[in-house]
C-alpha cells in the first residue's frame, strides 16, 4: 500500500478553513469541493490511458485519452457524496458507483446496507472517495468488496488520514494483490475514544449535511 500526503500550499490552506469549527455548511462544501479538485490531480497520476492520433490546426500528432474500460468513481455514502463533484470534475468520463456503509458507534465496525456497483469490474481503476480514514474499517471493507468484483487497482481520496486507519489498513489489506493507494490532504495525530480523527474536523457528514435527528 502506497500513502501519498498532498504536500501544497492551497491544499493546507483549504484544510485549515475546513478544521474551523466556525465554517458553515454551505462554505464547507465548497471548500471540500475545491479540495478534493487538488486530491484528484495527485490521485490520477497513475490513470490508464492510450495512445490517440489527433489532428491540430496545424498538424497530426500524437496524444493520449483515458483507456477504456472506463475508471469508476465510488463514494461511500452519505459523506463521500460532497466529494463527488470535485472528482469528477477532472475524470468527467469517468463512470460512478455508489457504496452505502455504516460505522457501529459502539463497536466501530462497519456494515454495508447499499451498493450500486458492477457485477464485473476485471481491469477498471477505482477511484473511492471516503473523507474521514479513522479506524479504517469502512474503507478496508469497501476495497475488499471492489476487489472482490475484480477491481485491479484502487486509489482512495481522503480529506484526513489516522495511523491507527492507515495501520488497519496495512494489515487488513497485506493479502490483496493489487496496486492500492491512499491519498489524503493530511495525516493528523491520532484517535479519540469515540474513534474520530484529532485534531480533524469533526463529522464531515454532519458538516457537509447538517445534522439529521
Amino acid at each position: 500500500m502506497r500513502i501519498h500526503v498532498a504536500d501544497h500550499p492551497l491544499v493546507a490552506h483549504k484544510l485549515t478553513a475546513l478544521r474551523n469549527a466556525d465554517t458553515d455548511s454551505p462554505t464547507f462544501r465548497r471548500l471540500t469541493d475545491e479540495l478534493v479538485t487538488l486530491l484528484a490531480y495527485e490521485a490520477t497520476r497513475d490513470v490508464r490511458v492510450e495512445t490517440v492520433t489527433v489532428r491540430t490546426p496545424v498538424a497530426t500528432t500524437q496524444g493520449v485519452k483515458l483507456a477504456t474500460p472506463k475508471p469508476l468513481v465510488v463514494p461511500i455514502l452519505r459523506a463521500g457524496l460532497g466529494m463527488l463533484e470535485g472528482m469528477v470534475r477532472l475524470l468527467p468520463t469517468a463512470e460512478v458507483g455508489f457504496l452505502g456503509m455504516i460505522r457501529d458507534e459502539h463497536t466501530l465496525k462497519a456494515s454495508t446496507y447499499a451498493q450500486r456497483i458492477p457485477e464485473d469490474l476485471s481491469g477498471r481503476q477505482c477511484f473511492v472517495l471516503d473523507p474521514m480514514l479513522a479506524t479504517g474499517g469502512t474503507l478496508a471493507d469497501a476495497i475488499h468488496f471492489l476487489v472482490e468484483r475484480g477491481a485491479d487497482h484502487i486509489t482512495a481520496v481522503c480529506l484526513l488520514a489516522a495511523p491507527e486507519g492507515l495501520a488497519h489498513l496495512e494489515t487488513h489489506l497485506n493479502a490483496i494483490d493489487i496496486p492500492v493507494t491512499i491519498v489524503t490532504a493530511g495525516l493528523d495525530e491520532h484517535l479519540n475514544d469515540q474513534g474520530f480523527i484529532v485534531p480533524g474536523l469533526g463529522d464531515a457528514g454532519d458538516r457537509l449535511y447538517g445534522v439529521v435527528d
